[in-house]
């Protein structure tokens, strides 16, 4: 039978130690809300039927949001978003399509290589001065393709990741049976009394989707930016980034110098839940350390979203939605198990992970913190895949991917400075 939202939703309360809570009612199948998420039309090959995916993702999507309503306690109306569309809404706002072994944004491919197939994210600028080393030898746009045949898989993912590449493999998805990680570090604080303050250190769409839904949750957010490295989605399409992140303050710190780290962690000590998405080491070597804070503010929810998670040696690997996907067996199920493997969705570990994280925070917050909670791109979409099944039947018409209507811009960088500078950092 096919996962529903309700049942997901459910399932994931009882993961938290929340069951009998009720959920709002959602019996649609997973596959009718995979063909509507605009997913589907992202899947495959350009000159193709779009792909059907027997992992109940969109279901997942929308039983995410139902537990978080269910959660906050009528502070989120149920009809109120379409969760499930969300996987598909900066492919709407961006323009893009399903584009095979070559994700709807363009910089992750997949590669053959001498004993299997590879995922390879050039996301960043600086990604394609890595190649050579990665490869040793001189690489072009034309031999790329034809030096990694020649090599085995298993060496192009150690190297890749030792050198910091995002790369992954096309691979059967593995049993997974929990989607995060959690640590005390200090006594719960309860009962709560007012909305928590968050401090949002993210960027790009997984944390910053986290952030944005506890902002409609009532929540205060505080988006924090480096004024010499702000959030590169600001690059992007100014809609995408106003829907992930209208609602939220905007301060800009220079986190590049001493003073600059000094005023982030007297911010995040006056917080109630602090999203990032670095790999640990980029706020370790800043002086911000999860564990140490978490002890001295009591009651702190820390959510710490990576592509791998935090244990050694994953906490340095480098990873995307695209090919975080990939990486729990999206591309084998959507067509590797034929041979013909291809990207699912856009991103598509992105907006799960974020549904996950917000319904995480808020429950931690509830419960009075003091933990470190870590969720990771591959282990979100790992237990989503396994949370059950879509059945494949094609009845339902497939939609193109839609984005909700911008109703508020986003605040320009450090736009709220001065007066968040007088309130927390005087």
């Amino acid at each position: 039978m096919s996962l529903t939202p309700e049942a997901y939703a459910l399932h994931l309360l009882q993961t938290l130690q929340c069951g009998g809570m009720a959920v709002a009612s959602d019996g649609r199948p997973a596959d009718r809300l995979w063909a509507e998420s605009g997913a589907m039309w992202l899947t495959g090959h350009a000159d193709a039927d779009p792909r059907a995916c027997p992992a109940p993702l969109a279901a997942v999507a929308q039983g995410a949001w139902l537990a978080l309503c269910a959660l906050t306690g009528g502070r989120l109306n149920p009809a109120a978003l379409d969760a499930h569309k969300l996987l598909g809404e900066r492919a709407a706002i961006a323009g893009y399509s399903r584009q095979g072994r070559q994700s709807a944004g363009a910089a992750c491919q997949l590669y053959d290589c001498a004993d299997g197939v590879l995922a390879l994210n050039l996301a960043r600028d600086d990604d394609r001065d890595l190649l050579p080393a990665w490869l040793e030898e001189d690489v072009t746009d034309e031999s790329l393709a034809d030096l990694l045949q020649q090599r085995p898989l298993s060496l192009l993912l150690e190297r890749g990741r030792l050198l910091g590449l995002a790369v992954a493999a096309v691979a059967a998805p593995e049993t997974c049976t929990a989607w995060f990680g959690a640590k005390r570090y200090a006594e719960p604080v309860v009962p709560r009394k007012r909305v928590p303050l968050v401090i949002d250190l993210s960027s790009l769409w997984a944390g910053p989707l986290c952030g944005q839904l506890l902002a409609q949750a009532g929540a205060r957010v505080i988006k924090v930016e480096s004024e010499q490295r702000p959030d590169g989605a600001r690059q992007g399409p100014t809609d995408f980034f106003d829907l992930m992140n209208d609602g939220k303050e905007c301060l800009s710190l220079p986190l590049h110098t001493a003073a600059g780290k000094a005023q982030l962690r007297t911010l995040i000590l006056q917080a109630d839940i602090v999203i990032e998405a670095s790999r640990p080491r980029a706020l370790e070597q800043m002086g911000i350390v999860a564990a140490e804070l978490l002890q001295q503010k009591p009651g702190l929810v820390w959510l710490s979203l990576s592509g791998y998670g935090r244990a050694e040696p994953q906490r340095d690997w480098i990873a995307y939605g695209d090919d975080a996907g990939v990486a729990a067996g999206l591309s084998w199920l959507v067509g590797g198990d034929r041979g013909d493997p291809v990207f699912c969705g856009d991103a598509i570990a992105d907006p799960l992970t974020g549904l996950h994280a917000a319904l995480l925070g808020w429950h931690d917050w509830q419960r009075g913190g003091g933990r470190l909670l870590e969720l990771s791109l591959q282990q979100v979409v790992s237990f989503s895949i396994a949370a059950g099944s879509a059945d494949i039947t094609g009845a339902y018409d497939v939609v193109p991917p839609q984005a909700r209507p911008v109703l508020a811009r986003a605040a320009a960088l450090g736009a709220d400075n001065p007066r968040l500078l007088q309130e927390f950092l005087p």
